[in-house]
């Protein structure tokens, strides 16, 4: 069974820096197509922060805006780690943040349907 662990989040004034990791374990690693990140606002959908697939395309939210750099480990072919590299923290990145695997399914592209952690908590202070 898959499972993701997250670590790294915690409390941190603005302008400072945080690093999130995310370790799967169980299921077929060898045939996920990316890992990633994602937050959810109160009251709004879940939206994107960054994900990076098995050949390294990254991808990154709009509010990202440099600030945020993803990076995967890989051995023996399987993707197994996604760290997220966050400076120069706003308040408004105050969330959970949850990370993500993906299995690439016949017709849908990497991260249409994910596997989800338990979410860490980052805040962010003035």
């Amino acid at each position: 069974q898959l499972q993701l662990v997250e670590s790294g989040g915690g409390s941190v004034q603005a302008g400072g820096s945080l690093e999130l990791s995310c370790e799967v374990s169980g299921g077929r690693l060898t045939r996920g197509c990316g890992m990633g990140w994602y937050r959810q606002p109160p009251g709004k959908e879940r939206e994107l922060v960054s994900t990076i697939t098995r050949d390294g395309t990254t991808n990154y939210g709009d509010f990202v805006k440099g600030r945020f750099t993803i990076t995967q480990d890989r051995s023996n072919d399987r993707l197994h780690t996604v760290n997220l590299q966050m400076n120069s923290l706003r308040t408004e990145d105050t969330d959970v943040y949850y990370c993500a695997f993906s299995y690439k399914y016949a017709g849908y592209d990497c991260f249409a349907d994910n596997y989800w952690g338990q979410g860490t908590q980052v805040n962010v202070s003035s």
